[in-house]
């Protein structure tokens, strides 16, 4: 579930139960926070209140948790002590807790930078439907509806078509009901090229100076959702952007051990929860860039051909 949950968020909020301190359950959030590449972890230490709000226990899960993480891609971590119950440091200042100075949760909640975690370079567009109007007034009219995945489209940009390869040029973005000059991530558009290219669902459009890479062979840190192991070369759908491929998985590399942070290499057995590094091959091209650069074009999830069910979510790398 946080997998899933998880996978579009910027701050994550870490509970800990101030009792029992740093747990496998914190260690498995976590590392899965840092592998979704969440950029601001906020670490609430709960239940204060049990402990007679002592500092002293505060500070020690600081710094347990502080040798837990050094191990992790985590960005910003930020340690806030509460009491959920009593409403301590949850919107206000805790008179209890004197000695913590910072602010209380929800001010470091409404204050936290996110802007600068998008990605506004690499600019990409899964083409999710094309348009043709059934009317006299755009009779000749041709365009690619989607989401803009990363990055800025402007009127007049060179941009080329992928796979295809083939260039144009951007004639004119329409959103909603009107046309504007340009627009950025996360804005769900419709473009129009200036050539008349064949452009269909699962193909991207991306500035012809900044290109993702094309491959069939995708190398990728997953995590097992479904109660039923991996099998070896079965088929899979892999859900990535709007382009949905056959895969199976060639290999598993190895396996992440949740409580050392340790890679298992001699472990290949994918069971539900487990984190691994596996190798894929898939039957159609894909637009990818690895997850630590775009999150949406990064990442994908796996759907069993036969249950049609989703057992898993990965991120490339």
């Amino acid at each position: 579930n946080m997998v899933t949950g998880a996978s579009t968020a910027n701050v994550a909020i870490v509970l800990i139960d101030a009792r029992h301190g740093v747990i496998e359950q914190t260690k498995r959030h976590s590392f899965i926070a840092s592998l979704l590449q969440i950029s601001h972890i906020i670490v609430c230490v709960n239940k204060m209140d049990l402990v007679d709000y002592k500092e002293e226990v505060f500070n020690e899960i600081v710094d347990q948790y502080e040798e837990m993480s050094s191990k992790m891609m985590i960005k910003d971590v930020r340690y806030i002590p509460i009491s959920a119950l009593h409403g301590d440091n949850v919107v206000n200042r805790s008179e209890k807790m004197p000695w913590y100075q910072n602010a209380p949760l929800l001010h470091t909640l409404e204050t936290i930078h996110i802007t600068s975690d998008n990605n506004m370079v690499d600019a990409r567009f899964p083409v999710q439907t094309v348009l043709r109007p059934q009317n006299e007034k755009y009779r000749d009219y041709r365009g690619y509806a989607g989401t803009i995945n990363g990055g800025i489209f402007r009127v007049g940009d060179e941009v080329k078509v992928l796979p295809s390869g083939f260039d144009s040029k951007i004639k004119s973005i329409n959103v909603y009901d009107k046309f504007v000059d340009l627009a950025f991530e996360g804005m769900s558009v419709a473009l129009s090229l200036e050539d008349d290219i064949d452009v269909s669902r699962g193909d991207m459009i991306v500035k012809t100076n900044n290109v993702p890479m094309v491959t069939q062979d995708l190398s990728a840190m997953i995590c097992w959702f479904n109660d039923n192991p991996a099998r070896p070369r079965a088929k899979y759908v892999l859900k990535h952007t709007t382009n949905e491929p056959k895969a199976i998985i060639k290999e598993i590399e190895y396996k992440i051990n949740i409580d050392t942070l340790k890679r298992m290499e001699d472990d290949k057995a994918l069971n539900m929860n487990d984190i691994c590094k596996v190798k894929l091959r898939t039957t159609a091209p894909v637009m990818m860039d690895k997850y630590l650069r775009n999150r949406k074009t990064g990442s994908f999830i796996l759907i069993d051909e036969g249950t049609n069910e989703t057992v898993a979510a990965g991120m490339l790398v």
